[in-house]
Order: structure tokens, then C-alpha cells, then sequence
């Protein structure tokens, strides 16, 4: 069996500065990281040059897979698009691989046929941007009921139809890939795997959202251990990136020594 390829979003310790987020990630060994647009004092939101990210990365011996995200991607107008093209050469500069596409998650754009024709607009017009940039668009369905895209078979057949695969290649999240009931697993077309557990035993699975999501250990709910082994079983060679949610995990003193028990316990299961 293929050793597992971990990464780290900056989600895993949002309270540490992009300087030691990176050296956390090299302190584990780890590579790859993603960095977020959306944690307050922090890059991309402060207006920290990319140049300043790149050389910090380059510094630490990081390699900067993602930035997440774009939201609301599926929900394609002019803001929308203005959104977009800051991410993609924000991308670009700071020399990130890809950049993850989020769909809007507030109950509306549901309706089958909606749901379709939204997705297949907004990959049309991403894809000139992030080909002309040499980004890759991560399509990340979310496994929320209220989602306007929960089917990763959806994702995959909207794209297939585009031929726009390498330009767009799926996030597979274990736990919204537990939340969706979805059993099929895309590895041809997967660009990146998100690792977060559940440990709450009392949360039904309608319930599970992002504060539930922790570090994955021995009491997961997710299946995350079988999840990662099918994947490399199906010859997925890409990261697995830790992106946890929960309070208590960004509360912890140490995240260094959290993230190497989880990762230690992974690697002993798979």
C-alpha cells in the first residue's frame, strides 16, 4: 500500500501567522499546503503581498497546492467573475497549483436542472481564466442537504461533458463524502483529499456541520481510514490535507503534537 501524502490547510492552526503555519508543516515533514482567503489577520485578507507568501513557502520548503476558495462558484455574475480573477492571479503570483471551487451552500440553486445548468456556466467561463493562468480549479462538493452541489457524480459529469478535465479535477472531503451518502470514488479525476473526523457520538449525521469536524483519531465516525485506503487502493497519488474546523482543535496549545498523533494513527490504519 502507497504511504499516505499529507498536507496541511491553514485551517489545521488558523491562529498562527503564514510564516509559522509553514514552519508547523515542515516540522511534520509535511510539503504541501493550502492557504485560505478567509482567516481574518491573516493571508490572503490582509493584503499580504503573494510575493511575500511565495518567498516564505520557498523559505520553509512548501509547496502551495491550493488557495481556498472561491465561494459561491456556481452562482456565476459580474462579482462573481471580479472575485475570481483576484484569486486566480493572487494564485498565480504566490505560485499555488490550484484554486478551490466552493458552491454556494444557503439552500437555493437546488432544483435539478438548476443545479446543472449553474455548475456547466460557471466551469465555461472559469476555464479560460485558469487555463491562460495555468491554475487548476478544485470543484469541491459540499455533502450539506441544503447544497446547490452535494454529487461528486454530478461534478464529474458536468466536466467529462466539457472535456474540461485537466483544467477542473474534484476536492474529495471525507466528511462531506460521509454527509452525502455518496459511495462512488472519482481517483482519475481527484486533485486533492480533505481529511477532517467526527468524534461526537451523540450528532446524527444530518446534524454534522463544520464544529464537529476534528483531528482524525481512533473515535471517527467518518470512516476516513477506510476512505483513504480506497483511494490509494485506486491509484489516487495526490495529498491528503487536514482541514478541521473545530474550536477545540484551533484552541490546542500544540497543534504540532495533535496533528502527528492523527497522523500517526492514519498512517497505522491504512
Amino acid at each position: 500500500m502507497a504511504s499516505i501524502r499529507f498536507a496541511l490547510n491553514h485551517m489545521a492552526a488558523p491562529s498562527l501567522s503564514i510564516e509559522d503555519f509553514f514552519a508547523l508543516a515542515a516540522f511534520l515533514g509535511i510539503d504541501a499546503v493550502e492557504i485560505r482567503n478567509d482567516l481574518t489577520g491573516n493571508a490572503i485578507l490582509d493584503g499580504t503581498k503573494p510575493d511575500v507568501i511565495r518567498a516564505a513557502a520557498t523559505r520553509h520548503g512548501v509547496a502551495i497546492i491550493s488557495i481556498n476558495a472561491l465561494q459561491r462558484f456556481n452562482e456565476w455574475n459580474a462579482t462573481r467573475e471580479r472575485e475570481a480573477r483576484e484569486l486566480i492571479d493572487y494564485a498565480r503570483a504566490v505560485g499555488s497549483q490550484a484554486l478551490v471551487l466552493v458552491p454556494k451552500n444557503d439552500g437555493t440553486g437546488r432544483a435539478d436542472g438548476e443545479r446543472q445548468a449553474n455548475l456547466r456556466r460557471s466551469l465555461e467561463e472559469l476555464r479560460p481564466m485558469l487555463d491562460a493562468a495555468g491554475i487548476v480549479g478544485l470543484v469541491e462538493p459540499l455533502g450539506f442537504e441544503i447544497c446547490s452541489l452535494r454529487s461528486k457524480a454530478e461534478a464529474v459529469d458536468v466536466i467529462e461533458t466539457l472535456g474540461a478535465q485537466p483544467t477542473f479535477r474534484l476536492v474529495h472531503d471525507t466528511f462531506h463524502h460521509h454527509l452525502a451518502g455518496e459511495t462512488p470514488f472519482f481517483p482519475h479525476l481527484t486533485g486533492l483529499v480533505h481529511i477532517s473526523g467526527v468524534s461526537d457520538p451523540a450528532v446524527s449525521v444530518a446534524d454534522m456541520r463544520d464544529p464537529h469536524r476534528v483531528l482524525v483519531d481512533a473515535d471517527d465516525r467518518l470512516g476516513n481510514a477506510a476512505q483513504i485506503r480506497a483511494l490509494l487502493q485506486a491509484n489516487y497519488k495526490g495529498p491528503f490535507s487536514f482541514e478541521p474546523f473545530a474550536s477545540e482543535v484551533h484552541a490546542l496549545k500544540d497543534p504540532g503534537a495533535a496533528l502527528k498523533a492523527s497522523m500517526d494513527y492514519l498512517a497505522a490504519k491504512v
